[in-house]
C-alpha cells in the first residue's frame, strides 16, 4: 500500500516529529492525502481529460481544504503540513523536497497569461499564510518567511522575508546588518515619513498665517 508513495512518506517522517507511523501519515495526514488526489488528477490531465481532473481536485478541496489545480508540475518529496487554505495555481512548477506550510498561496496575479504561477527549485520552505504570486521564479534552498508577500525572483540559498519580500541572508550570511526579529517595518516607515511631512506642512501654514 506505501511502496507507491514511499519517498513522500518518508521524507514527511523526516520532517515532521509528531508522525508517528507510515498509517497515521498516509491516513491520516490532510496534505498527503490532497497530494494523492493531486497525483491522480495530474495523469488525467496529462491526458486531455480536464474535466475529470478538475473533479478529482474540486473533491480534494472539500475533503481537506487545500486546493491544488491538477495542472501544476509538483516533484516528489512535497510535503504540505498542516495544509488548510493551501492554494496552488495551474501552471505552478514545483521542484524536489519541498514544503509548504497552512494559508500559502502560489498564486497570479491577473496580469499575466500563458505561465501565470511561480516555480519552485528544489529544498523550498514556504512559511504559513506566504504568498507567492506571478511567474516568479524561486531558487533552490530557499526560505520564504511566514506571512511574506513575493513579487519577484528569489535567487539560490536565500531567505526573504516581509511584505512585499526582501532577502535578508544569501548563503546563510546577512545581507545587511539585520536580523528576521529586528527588521524595520516598512508600513510604519511610510507612516512616520508621512507624520513628518504633516508636521512640515503646518509649520509652514502657521509661518505663513502668521
Amino acid at each position: 500500500m506505501f511502496s507507491k508513495y514511499r519517498y513522500e512518506i518518508d521524507f514527511i517522517k523526516q520532517r515532521d516529529p509528531a508522525a508517528r507511523s507510515d498509517i497515521e501519515i498516509f491516513l491520516l495526514y490532510k496534505g498527503f492525502r490532497a497530494l494523492r488526489y493531486y497525483r491522480r488528477a495530474h495523469k488525467l490531465y496529462q491526458k486531455g481529460k480536464f474535466f475529470r481532473a478538475r473533479m478529482i481536485s474540486e473533491r480534494a478541496k472539500f475533503k481537506t481544504g487545500i486546493e491544488i489545480h491538477p495542472g501544476a508540475k509538483i516533484g516528489k518529496g512535497f510535503f504540505i503540513d498542516h495544509g488548510s487554505g493551501v492554494v496552488i495555481g495551474e501552471t505552478t512548477e514545483i521542484g524536489d523536497n519541498c514544503v509548504i506550510y497552512q494559508g500559502v498561496t502560489l498564486g497570479g496575479t491577473g496580469k499575466e497569461t500563458g505561465k501565470r504561477h511561480p516555480t519552485l527549485g528544489s529544498n523550498v520552505m514556504v512559511g504559513a499564510g506566504a504568498k507567492v504570486l506571478g511567474p516568479v521564479k524561486i531558487g533552490n534552498n530557499v526560505k520564504i518567511a511566514a506571512g511574506a508577500v513575493v513579487l519577484s525572483d528569489i535567487p539560490d540559498d536565500s531567505t526573504a522575508v516581509g511584505v512585499p519580500a526582501r532577502i535578508v541572508r544569501i548563503g546563510g550570511k546577512p545581507v545587511c546588518e539585520l536580523d528576521q526579529v529586528h527588521i524595520p517595518d516598512p508600513v510604519a516607515q511610510e507612516l512616520c515619513r508621512l507624520d513628518s511631512r504633516i508636521r512640515k506642512l503646518e509649520k509652514q501654514l502657521e509661518e505663513k498665517n502668521k
